[in-house]
């Protein structure tokens, strides 16, 4: 049985230290980042004559409602964000006030546990039951009347696992049931016109053009949810960007109407990507046991060696290979892997992490308990 961290350890380690400090500069297979492999500016138009003013502070009308329709639902339910982080920022800054508490989930994303304490609120971290699905007995343990907002990550970064239907159909009676939010961090979802968003008062959706669509450096995301919690984000990012870059947000719109394209080459990129995976995890069985994804460009490893992930990524790092430990996730025991890269790039880099896969000393201590 796989462990299933649920508290905070002194482990932690930031993603932004791993990332922009540690790595930087010291890698060229990049199997760390979530997201699938960048779009490059040539590939997208730009109108002639574009003239970039300040835009709108909601974002241009033509991208609201192409994202609506991606939902099924009305413009007005939509915010233009400068990627998905300002959007789950936001929706902090609206909803908590000092007092109130978060519930989350662990392993995850780093700003769900860090953001909220800024605000004055408390979050209360739970994990997931050993099969990694969402353990919605946990979340109602700890919810109270100044919950506020339940936080939920699905397809889950970094565990690969979607939210099952029934534990998705808890937590939207555990928002109703305590006057909170549900929000959903659907990055990684590829039908959004099957959120719980649409059409709900207390469900809100977060995704962007980052992940899927390979494009991180056009920095668009979007929140969806009712019109009153986006009217508040709305008055919040104006007060932080005013708007977003009107030349960003137009090449959005030509990603969106290329849609189908783009994920037809996502679709062919992770399934090949995936398959070298899973030969890796089935050669190195005495030292991983992977998770299978569930719709993720990326997939999770338990590391059975004994040794901390962020040591062996640290070696991996010296051959020029970036991963991702588990640390930087809330998680002491395994490690996220790209595969949406050439296979090229994903056989060399698996070949390389081969070979520091296993600690050339034993390391001290228990092994993890499975």
């Amino acid at each position: 049985m796989s462990p299933s961290p649920h508290a905070r350890t002194t482990r932690d380690y930031p993603i932004q230290r791993w990332v922009f400090e540690d790595a930087a500069g010291r890698f060229d297979i990049d199997l760390g980042d979530s997201n699938m492999l960048p779009g490059r500016l040539d590939s997208l138009k730009v109108p002639a004559g574009l003239e970039l003013d300040y835009g709108h502070d909601r974002g241009l009308g033509a991208l609201r409602e192409t994202v609506a329709g991606l939902y099924g639902g009305s413009a007005e339910s939509v915010l233009i964000t400068q990627g998905a982080q300002q959007a789950l920022y936001l929706v902090y800054a609206a909803l908590l006030t000092p007092g109130s508490r978060v519930i989350a989930f662990r392993p995850g994303w780093q700003q769900s546990w860090d953001v909220p304490p800024e605000l004055g609120a408390r979050v209360d971290l739970v994990g997931f039951r050993p099969d990694l699905s969402f353990d919605v007995e946990a979340a109602e343990a700890v919810a109270g009347p100044d919950v506020r907002l339940i936080v939920a990550n699905s397809p889950c970064n970094p565990t690969g696992r979607r939210i099952g239907e029934d534990d998705l159909r808890g937590l939207v009676a555990l928002a109703a049931r305590t006057g909170a939010h549900l929000l959903l961090d659907e990055e990684y979802a590829l039908d959004l016109s099957r959120s719980a968003a649409v059409g709900s008062d207390r469900v809100i959706s977060v995704s962007s053009l980052s992940k899927v669509y390979g494009f991180p450096g056009l920095r668009v995301g979007w929140l969806y949810g009712p019109p009153a919690v986006v009217e508040s984000c709305a008055r919040r990012k104006f007060l932080s960007t005013i708007s977003n870059s009107v030349l960003c947000e137009t090449l959005a719109c030509d990603v969106l109407a290329h849609r189908e394209d783009h994920l037809r080459t996502y679709h062919e990129v992770t399934q090949a990507g995936l398959t070298l995976v899973r030969d890796f995890a089935r050669r190195n069985a005495d030292a991983v046991t992977l998770v299978e994804p569930e719709g993720t460009p990326f997939a999770w490893l338990w590391l059975t060696t004994g040794e901390e992930p962020l040591a062996m990524c640290r070696r991996a790092l010296d051959l020029g290979v970036l991963l991702m430990p588990g640390e930087t996730l809330g998680a002491s025991d395994g490690f996220r892997i790209c595969f949406a890269r050439s296979p090229e790039a994903v056989a060399e880099g698996l070949s390389r992490v081969e070979r520091v896969l296993r600690p050339s000393t034993p390391p001290t201590g228990p092994a993890p308990v499975r």
